[in-house]
């Protein structure tokens, strides 16, 4: 029997240590749940263990195949560019391995029900949802194709459900910021509004957004706000991406390219058409441990066909 592709999860990153636990711990979960396949997990930037070190420990352990998915909710730089680039570096320092690369979480249903518990959570049980809007806050990204995936997710939780609206902002990087985004619900005559982080672990962006929308709640007494909590570590998660390494092994992939910023000139980021591709390297790659944030990255998503 041909033993089935390891499973390597890409995070983001997070200087927030509880934030990054989680992430471990997820991975951890995933490796119990699946004995029979190597797991490990690393991240782009910013926390340990980088991208590349995961890989190595896969190779180590006699690892040759494996389906690499982004644990990411939209498909922004790191999903379209720094991963690709991350593996392609691997396979290069290790030769004979293969990988398929999976796609991004995206708003599944699965995840819109997590979503919607959190939402349950945090409201008095006595409001009537009808009278409850919704700010989902996004991470934020100069990619507008991300950002849009943000407003596709509010509009998905909305559907169907009985909420007044879901409005959406974002905590960095995007238009409206929390602020505004709450400024936007009380002009739309909201007197009741549930701020939901789209994160699926604490860190320092959702604590961002918490801290956001306290200080703008103390400045408008005369509007009741609450906020819920990111969407965690839940079953539906661990599930998730187990569809997505099947779908990365069976090779039944679907990622979204119709408006990337790469592949088609949109307005104001014509520019960024067919851009070299190049690499982004984590803090600690190669055990050097470099410390802030390193910008002016590219991007290595490949869109030639």
């Amino acid at each position: 029997m041909t033993t089935p592709p390891a499973l390597l999860i890409a995070g983001h990153g997070t200087r927030d240590e509880a934030g990054a636990e989680a992430f471990r711990d997820f991975v951890r979960e995933l490796g119990r749940r699946h004995p029979e396949l190597p797991v490990a997990g690393g991240f782009i930037e910013l926390s340990p263990p980088p991208l590349g070190e995961a890989v190595t420990e896969l190779v180590e352990r006699g690892v040759r195949r494996f389906a690499a998915v982004p644990l990411m909710l939209v498909s922004a730089g790191h999903a379209k560019g720094d991963i690709p680039a991350a593996l392609s570096r691997e396979r290069e320092r290790h030769p004979g391995i293969s990988y398929t690369y999976g796609r991004p979480l995206g708003p599944h249903p699965s995840l819109l029900r997590v979503l919607e518990r959190r939402l349950a959570e945090a409201v008095d049980p006595s409001w009537d949802p009808a009278e409850v809007t919704v700010l989902l806050v996004g991470r934020g990204s100069t990619d507008p194709d991300a950002n849009a995936e943000v407003f596709k997710a509010a509009r998905l939780l909305w559907e169907g459900r009985d909420y007044a609206a879901v409005e959406t902002a974002f905590v960095s990087l995007a238009q409206p910021d929390v602020p505004g985004g709450l400024d936007r619900c009380a002009r739309l005559g909201a007197r009741r509004i549930v701020v939901l982080p789209y994160f699926l672990f604490t860190g320092i962006l959702p604590d961002r957004v918490r801290h956001q929308t306290e200080k703008w709640a103390a400045a408008h007494p005369e509007t009741e706000v609450r906020s819920a909590d990111v969407i965690g570590p839940e079953p539906e998660l661990l599930d998730l991406v187990w569809e997505r390494y099947e779908e990365a092994v069976k090779g039944d992939l679907r990622m979204n390219c119709d408006s990337c910023v790469y592949r088609i000139a949109l307005p104001g980021f014509e520019d960024k058409v067919g851009l070299p591709q190049q690499p982004h390297f984590h803090p600690d790659d190669d055990g050097h441990h470099h410390h802030g944030h390193h910008h002016g990255h590219g991007h290595a998503h490949s869109h030639a066909h």
